[in-house]
């Protein structure tokens, strides 16, 4: 599945702006073949916006929902975009992914709130595997800080997930996330993992790019660098099947040795 990465900080605190840019992508990614689209954190809104986070927060049926299910019916495409989502009183720092026929597949709640701006805007998610059928592949979601937990990207290897989708808001000088933790983490759980960040300055936060499609054997497929860009790669079922085959870790675990782990 060809897999598009927008490596972009959008227009923070426009989302009339950000929803223009993601359709603007979206016709690049469909045009390029792609069949997904993936957005980083908090693209919606943007992510150092302050109490503005919690002003523009919308349900995950809301108008800015419906503008993006469009987006993604016209161009034919599956979208995956990171937003903050309000429930109730309640926000949360979540992601959705929409269908190429502008269906809500799935909503994940970011379960690990990083920093002061976050744990002071967000309640953390509680489900941990979020998943959800495309294209033949086993789709999940996750939020930036989660993929640098391995029990949360091994749960998701457990439950079968073929793609890790990880829009991000990853800072200077924690670039080694990208460039090795998500490389090893695709390889150790034996899955393709598009982690698509953020890029540039935006307030006190220097974002640093570097968005990557990480196969199963632990290279990389793309690569962007520290500008905006949108970036492509495919997610190959043969491969990933082959991989596994090849690097049994799932099979050769030994649970029954890990239970201080918890």
């Amino acid at each position: 599945m060809r897999t598009a990465l927008l490596q972009s900080s959008g227009r923070p605190g426009s989302v009339a702006e950000n929803l223009k840019v993601l359709d603007d992508a979206a016709a690049r990614a469909a045009a390029a073949g792609a069949a997904l689209l993936v957005t980083p954190e908090l693209f919606l809104t943007g992510y150092a916006i302050g109490d503005d986070l919690r002003r523009l927060a919308e349900p995950a049926d809301g108008d800015a929902a419906d503008a993006i299910a469009e987006t993604a019916a016209r161009h034919r495409l599956a979208v995956a975009y990171g937003y903050p989502e309000r429930a109730g009183d309640t926000v949360y720092n979540s992601v959705q992914l929409v269908s190429a026929d502008g269906t809500r597949l799935a909503n994940y709640r970011k379960t690990h709130l990083y920093g002061s701006l976050e744990r002071d805007h967000f309640t953390p998610g509680e489900q941990t595997v979020v998943q959800a059928q495309l294209d033949g592949l086993t789709v999940g979601l996750m939020i930036c800080y989660d993929v640098e937990f391995p029990e949360n990207v091994r749960a998701h290897a457990l439950a079968g997930t073929d793609l890790l989708l990880v829009p991000t808001a990853q800072l200077h000088p924690f670039q080694f996330v990208a460039e090795a933790v998500v490389p090893v983490r695709a390889f150790e759980n034996q899955m393709y993992i598009a982690y698509v960040n953020r890029v540039g300055q935006e307030g006190e936060f220097e974002f640093v790019g570097l968005s990557t499609l990480a196969a199963p054997d632990g290279v990389a497929r793309t690569r962007a660098g520290r500008t905006e860009e949108l970036v492509l790669a495919d997610a190959d079922p043969v491969f990933l099947a082959a991989s596994r085959e090849n690097n049994p870790y799932l099979q050769d675990r030994r649970p029954a040795l890990y239970g201080s782990l918890v």
